[in-house]
């Protein structure tokens, strides 16, 4: 009936040619919306009506940086799969983990990661074809190894860690003495300083060069240099979902003053030529030369592409790992018994190497657990074959499935009091616990500098709590509050603690 109407207007030609587009757009989009909502293949799954009938449900929820709580909370309401856009749907299933992410290598990462792209080329990270991917991240995986961290990468890592502590230590007592005769000294924030660490550390590691984080760290700037660098990876977070075009279009018409686009400039300006630098002065034919960027160079990558694997990592070294030191030296603080528990852990156990120690990797483990660093889905594509999810449900190909660390990790049913900071928990796991506890992704496409990363975390804590650094000090605010992007943002972008 509605589109005989149509065929009368067209042959009467009295209208306009704008309000013929104008009808046609109406039909077309109601047509849209009856089928997203009674014929999509997913129109068995249950979530919210505006999730059903148009992506932008889960654009907004993901630009407001929300994503997170409200994907967990659909979970408490519709159920382990929930449907939150008309091609999409997120599981808080952890038997699904093995599903998506391992099975026969995984399944293929969405779209939507080319929109984490550097200067055009796909990183390690970004890359959705596995063979391009393997080429690259082969070239480079053995530095990544366990044996190459402790052998090349340790000794780096701990004299990093060693003028970290000793930043901490200047920091709290020019507090402290600020602080003689009031409450407490001045804050200090957490989270500038472990980035600082983090960048340090994967500069001197895994390119030979130290970037000098820890020194501009002690300064009198506000930001480090390379701080809106990290953020501004961050921020693509706002618009992960949307289509490559409109990502790049929203991209380019967000508003920025004059001084921020300056600011922005001089950081990006400041990582473009430390990259420059240490990519450039790469003689190929050395083949004793173990670097990143040489590794990358010798397996044919071109230099332009070869610097832009290199800014995604030091923008994903920098990131996670500051946020994750950060959120656990944070915890410390905020729980002296644990601390005092921990500092008497470290004391018996002097010439221990700190990854044997239980104590200390409950506290890794949680605060892992805790820091939220990735708190939102990780999107994977249906193959051709379909699914059928453990909870008994089937996914026709092409469907965009993910889970979230965040709705994983605060489980209450896997992770009682799933808000508190308890590393005795990971004394005698469940194997649940160890199952859904996903910081770093997993499978083939989980993060490469896991291990790292992970060797960061452990030599640090045991750094500033044998320092005995922590000792007075309290946390500020009642909990660190994010933007639950891909890549998590504090809000007011510290984590600050006082001393008494």
């Amino acid at each position: 009936m509605a589109f005989s109407s149509f065929l009368s207007v067209l042959n009467d030609n009295i209208v306009s040619l704008p309000l013929l587009v104008l009808i046609l757009t109406f039909h077309i989009s109601l047509a849209y919306l009856i089928y997203n909502l009674f014929f999509h293949p997913l129109s068995h799954i249950p979530g919210p009506l505006l999730a059903r009938l148009s992506p932008l449900y889960l654009f907004y929820i993901t630009y407001v940086g929300q994503e997170a709580r409200i994907v967990h909370r659909l979970h408490n309401k519709y159920g382990p799969v929930v449907r939150i856009a008309p091609n999409e749907v997120s599981v808080s299933d952890g038997r699904a983990l093995k599903v998506v992410y391992t099975d026969g290598g995984g399944m293929r990462k969405a779209n939507c990661y080319r929109n984490f792209d550097i200067d055009g080329f796909p990183s390690i990270f970004s890359e959705l074809e596995k063979d391009n991917r393997a080429v690259r991240a082969k070239s480079v995986a053995g530095l990544f190894s366990t044996s190459a961290i402790r052998k090349n990468g340790e000794m780096v890592i701990r004299e990093v860690v060693e003028r970290w502590v000793i930043g901490i230590k200047e920091k709290r007592d020019a507090s402290l003495r600020k602080g003689m005769g009031r409450k407490c000294g001045d804050t200090v924030d957490l989270l500038r300083s472990a980035r600082a660490l983090a960048l340090d550390a994967v500069t001197g590691y895994l390119f030979g060069t130290v970037y000098g984080a820890l020194q501009e760290d002690m300064g009198e700037k506000d930001k480090l240099s390379a701080a809106l660098f990290v953020d501004s990876f961050v921020a693509v977070g706002r618009f992960f979902y949307l289509p490559m075009w409109a990502f790049t279009l929203l991209e380019s018409l967000s508003a920025k003053s004059a001084e921020d686009k300056l600011v922005l400039s001089e950081s990006m300006e400041t990582v473009d030529d430390f990259v420059t630098r240490i990519v450039e002065q790469v003689d190929v034919n050395d083949s004793e030369e173990n670097t990143y960027q040489a590794r990358m160079l010798r397996a044919s990558i071109s230099k332009e592409e070869t610097k832009a694997q290199c800014k995604d990592l030091m923008f994903a070294g920098t990131d996670s790992t500051g946020m994750n030191l950060a959120t656990i030296c944070w915890h410390l603080s905020k729980s002296p018994e644990k601390y005092a528990r921990l500092r008497a852990e470290l004391l018996l156990n002097p010439l221990s190497d700190p990854q044997t120690l239980p104590y200390l990797s409950g506290v890794i483990k949680e605060g892992l657990r805790l820091s939220m660093a990735n708190p939102t889905r990780m999107p994977r594509v249906v193959p051709s074959s379909g699914i059928i999810l453990p909870s008994g449900q089937y996914l026709p190909p092409s469907i965009i499935i993910g889970l979230q660390p965040y709705s994983l990790h605060f489980n209450p049913a896997i992770f009682p009091s799933p808000q508190e900071f308890i590393p005795e928990r990971w004394l005698d796991p469940t194997p649940e616990m160890l199952r859904d506890h996903i910081p770093f992704g997993l499978g083939s496409r989980a993060c490469i500098a896991r291990n790292l990363a992970t060797v960061e975390l452990f030599l640090a804590v045991d750094g500033i709590v044998r320092a005995d650094i922590l000792k007075g000090a309290k946390a500020v605010g009642e909990k660190i509050e994010i933007l639950e992007w891909f890549n998590s943002r504090v809000v007011g972008e510290r984590v600050e603690i006082a001393w008494l």
